[in-house]
């Protein structure tokens, strides 16, 4: 589990910075303000919790028998990723303004991870 939350982890977060860059350079001309700064919010918050996916695997790695709530907020950051940044990306890019009612379902998945991450602290040796 530890190279599979790391490997995704590293991969989530250089798509982060790509998307950064791509928003930045490659949709400034081409998109609103507004929406420009709803796809640099999903582009953020991608990179806050890849790296939040990096500590789960590094806490991990230093234990032989993980609580399931470590292994369940990794889970939890990565489905955060998906619903909330990517759909922020589709609602700037498209315009669709239904997408935006998704993104809360991704804030959710994020906080329950953070509160996962939370209690397996209490459980383990560091």
């Amino acid at each position: 589990m530890t190279q599979i939350f790391v490997s995704i982890a590293a991969i989530l977060g250089g798509l982060s910075v790509a998307a950064g860059a791509f928003g930045a350079h490659a949709l400034r001309d081409k998109i609103s303000e507004r929406s420009l700064e709803i796809f640099d919010i999903g582009a953020r918050y991608q990179m806050y919790h890849a790296l939040a996916l990096l500590l789960v695997g590094l806490l991990l790695s230093r234990t032989e028998s993980p609580p399931s709530t470590l292994i369940a907020s990794g889970w939890l950051f990565i489905l955060g990723i998906a619903i909330f940044s990517g759909s922020l990306y589709a609602l700037s890019l498209t315009g669709v303004k239904s997408l935006g009612a998704i993104a809360p379902l991704g804030g959710a998945a994020f906080i329950a991870g953070w509160g996962a991450l939370a209690f397996a602290a209490w459980s383990l040796k560091l």
